[in-house]
């Protein structure tokens, strides 16, 4: 079966926007039961792009703990086809943290909800081999022993998140936990050899599964949108320009490192032959101090040095000084 990759954004908000698509989702990524989840009014999508596309999408989850109880998580997520620095992220982290409509609406001292970031990454970090990477803070005393009594804190928690990374490119077909499950649907070894607009599916996988049934189904769906197309062939669009711009900038980069280097090699060359003259200014001076002092008229010393007369009365003018 062939269905939308949901790598490009246009697929991936239509398909994050089905209620029940992002509780099947946000559950396997948390570990946990969201029970409910909405996507916040402010949501924030490159809409009209900039240098890199960073897409997000910010959701207030609904998560059941195995006590039974309910509370509120506030969930960033922000997915990105390539590879950009972390401070992109950061900045987009610093605004949520600012924004008044982040704070727990149970909280009487105004505590901002707890947050979770969720990075969907179409590259690797570095060399982590691990598709999904789970990075949770945890609190220490002065001697390193791990503080448990006291928390969780609504203070502590409102300074701290925990975060998800997913490396879309090391999925490579691993199906060993539900995660994995779910996020086999983003596997793009899975791209058809016509286009990567299009995953081929093996839908039997998922025939006991009626959550990831829908996932696929709407992923069809979305494949035969004409609306969905021509958003994913502006994509690339946009992509292909972004990657011949990032040739031309590491071609040119490659260009002016090496220009660098040759001009700092020359550099180095006219240090070095400052340095020999120098050198040879002191012998010639140490020279014509010891033939005057030999009782040498200075045009004997020029002959014999073979330097110029003018040098030699220069010489004689300033130590005469």
């Amino acid at each position: 079966m062939l269905v939308a990759n949901p790598i490009y954004d246009i697929v991936f908000k239509y398909l994050m926007e089905d209620e029940r698509i992002a509780r099947t989702i946000l559950s396997a990524l948390l570990k946990k039961e969201v029970v409910a989840v909405e996507m916040r009014p402010h949501e924030y999508a490159n809409i009209s792009r900039d240098t890199l596309s960073v897409f997000r999408i910010d959701f207030g989850a609904t998560v059941k703990e195995e006590d039974g109880t309910l509370h509120l998580v506030l969930i960033e997520l922000q997915k990105t086809w390539v590879e950009t620095e972390a401070l992109r992220f950061r900045q987009y982290l610093g605004v949520q943290y600012s924004s008044p409509k982040n704070i727990d609406p149970k909280s009487k001292d105004g505590a901002a909800l707890p947050m979770v970031a969720v990075y969907i990454l179409g590259h690797k970090v570095g060399d982590i081999e691990e598709p999904v990477l789970y990075v949770n803070h945890k609190a220490y005393d002065y001697d390193d022993r791990i503080v448990t009594k006291g928390l969780p804190n609504p203070f502590v928690d409102s300074l701290t998140h925990n975060s998800i990374i997913v490396q879309i490119p090391r999925l490579r077909g691993k199906v060993n936990n539900r995660l994995d499950k779910v996020l086999s649907i983003f596997d793009q070894s899975r791209v058809t050899s016509e286009t990567q607009q299009m995953l081929s599916i093996d839908e039997s996988a998922y025939s006991n599964d009626d959550d990831m049934m829908h996932i696929v189904h709407r992923l069809v769906a979305a494949a035969a949108n004409t609306e969905m197309r021509f958003g994913m062939n502006v994509e690339d669009e946009y992509y292909s320009v972004i990657e011949k711009r990032d040739t031309d900038i590491m071609l040119k980069n490659r260009i002016i490192a090496k220009n660098n280097a040759i001009i700092k090699e020359q550099e180095n060359q006219l240090k070095e032959r400052d340095t020999q003259l120098k050198e040879r200014d002191t012998q010639l001076q140490t020279s014509i101090k010891m033939l005057l002092r030999a009782g040498l008229s200075p045009e004997t010393i020029a002959n014999q040095l073979g330097v110029n007369l003018q040098m030699v009365k220069d010489f004689l003018s300033s130590d005469g000084d």
